[in-house]
């Protein structure tokens, strides 16, 4: 039986809900929530997220979100379905075109605005260094010296693990909670919780709602779902014959697999840690 709405962790489902011009006072909402306090927005604007590669490989394989507050502040907020081999390092690397695009031409100071790298990960990162951290929905993350003060602040790195989250209903207490719990019991509801009676929330139930979707909307929904399935497939499959624990032949078996299967470059990037290029080359 079909849900009554769309799952958030499927492409589709995600910019449905955050990536539509329609769809600000959402991101917003939910940006304001995530961020610290000092940082708060009262409007942004959406960029083509493009324009942050520099090669044709780079463009291929960013995704999502990509926007810029009125002060020049630059926010990626990104999906990401499946824990990847150098997944840290990747959103380093991404972290770095909203800087570069920054440089004036001629003459320029330095001055940079600040980037902040959102992501919402449908797995764990299971390499804590303490167990106390094993369990930590939010992780917030700067540059700071060997006495942990923070060396540079316009550079933040928020990562949400949704597994990790698992207050109930009437345990949520603040407003990123509400987020945290509709994003991960989305699919699931039947009718909406007592909690989510605001207005903001009442739209995004309604941008979530599939009743309210055309037939083309309908269509490309559940292509997107059906990928956000393959995924999760291959992944089981891929750890049960041992393909990603590093062996080079393992991962490009396990991206021809996923090419086969009609899953993206940027799923298979996720999936297996290869580059965009050798990708293609399969």
């Amino acid at each position: 039986m079909r849900s009554k709405y769309v799952n958030p962790f499927t492409d589709f489902g995600f910019k449905k809900i955050f990536g539509e011009e329609a769809s600000k006072p959402l991101l917003l909402d939910f940006l304001n929530a995530v961020l610290p306090q000092q940082h708060r927005i009262t409007n942004l604007s959406f960029k083509n997220t493009e324009q942050l590669g520099q090669t044709d490989a780079d463009r291929k394989a960013i995704y999502d979100i990509y926007c810029e507050t009125e002060s020049g502040e630059k926010i990626i907020v990104e999906l990401q379905k499946a824990k990847q081999n150098y997944f840290k390092e990747r959103t380093v690397y991404y972290s770095t075109f909203p800087i570069r695009e920054q440089a004036d031409k001629g003459e320029w100071n330095y001055n940079l605005k600040a980037v902040f790298c959102v992501g919402i990960l449908d797995f764990t990162f299971d390499d804590y260094a303490n167990e106390t951290s094993q369990t930590d929905v939010v992780h917030s993350i700067q540059l700071k010296n060997q006495q942990g003060l923070v060396f540079y602040e316009k550079l933040t790195y928020i990562y949400l693990e949704m597994p990790n989250f698992q207050k109930k209903e009437t345990a949520l207490e603040t407003r990123l909670d509400q987020w945290l719990y509709f994003i991960k019991h989305l699919e699931n509801f039947e009718t909406i919780p007592t909690i989510f009676k605001d207005e903001v929330f009442t739209k995004a139930f309604q941008k979530a709602e599939l009743a309210k979707f055309n037939q083309t909307e309908l269509d490309n929904y559940e292509s997107s779902l059906k990928v956000y399935r393959d995924l999760k497939n291959v992944i089981d499959t891929a750890f049960d014959e041992g393909k990603l624990e590093g062996i080079s032949e393992g991962k490009l078996a396990t991206a021809q697999s996923a090419k086969r299967m009609g899953l993206s470059t940027k799923d298979i990037i996720q999936l297996t840690g290869l580059s965009a290029a050798e990708i293609e080359s399969l």
